[in-house]
């Protein structure tokens, strides 16, 4: 497949250095304070995750639940935006991020847009429309994030449907081998123009590839921390590395580990 020239502004020959929610061993995970301090350590970007609330709103939390990363509870798409913003999304990590809010996706591309690149996973297995697609293109447009931005999922009929609302936004396709999603679901993208792939780091071998340069693949592998895997991904030419720690990633890219 041939790559629009706003991937290749993107990537631009080099291997990208993302932080993985954030820098999030240093920072409570996708808040703006691990986003910033991300550009702070040198990223070149964050990968993030999507959830849509009860009102439809798109909030940047992983989990489908606000119990592991908040003082609250319940399931996210069962709080309003209000309410979600009522919650302490620091405090559990350090102290000293107490007062950190669940961001939505724009208050993130507005706070850090201009300094960093985005992976932006839309989250859910649902197999009907929910409106997360168009909403999250929307703001993308709206923002002027389109040469800014991958979206990726491990949900294939979120990429279709993604793909078809707004062909110019670069997806990629993530996967793991022990996802029975993936299992069942995974030939859902067969035919359909994608220009990454998201492997699970331990997956990506000269072999892998070898492959996906053929099918002229962008090779986004998660989640790495150990600085020798880092340099031996860097080796192969992977195209973006996703860590919990950007300023090792970058010493490595650098030549200093």
């Amino acid at each position: 497949m041939s790559e629009n020239l706003p991937l290749h502004e993107f990537y631009r020959g080099r291997t990208l250095n993302f932080g993985h929610r954030g820098a999030s061993h240093d920072a409570p995970a996708n808040t703006l304070a691990a986003f910033k301090l991300a550009a702070d350590y040198g990223a070149d970007g964050v990968e993030l995750d999507v959830i849509l609330t009860a009102d439809k709103q798109p909030v940047v939390i992983h989990d489908y639940h606000v119990d592991a990363t908040t003082d609250g509870t319940g399931k996210v798409a069962d709080l309003t935006l209000a309410q979600i913003k009522e919650l302490d999304a620091g405090g559990y990590f350090d102290p000293r991020f107490a007062g950190e809010r669940v961001p939505t996706l724009s208050e993130v591309f507005e706070a850090v847009g201009d300094r960093l690149l985005f992976n932006i996973e839309l989250k859910g297995i649902t197999l009907w429309p929910d409106g997360m697609e168009a909403i999250v293109a929307d703001l993308i447009r709206r923002h002027n994030m389109t040469s800014r931005v991958i979206v990726s999922s491990f949900n294939p009929l979120r990429l279709r449907r993604l793909r078809k609302i707004a062909p110019e936004i670069p997806i990629g396709f993530l996967h793991r081998p022990d996802l029975p999603i993936h299992q069942r679901w995974g030939w859902l993208m067969w035919g359909v123009p994608h220009e990454a792939d998201h492997p699970m780091e331990s997956t990506v071998t000269p072999a892998y590839m070898a492959w996906a340069r053929r099918h002229r693949y962008r090779v986004n592998t998660w989640v790495v921390n150990d600085p020798e895997r880092m340099a031996a991904l860097r080796d192969m030419g992977v195209d973006m590395i996703m860590t919990d720690r950007p300023d090792v990633l970058r010493a490595v890219l650098q030549g200093e580990r």
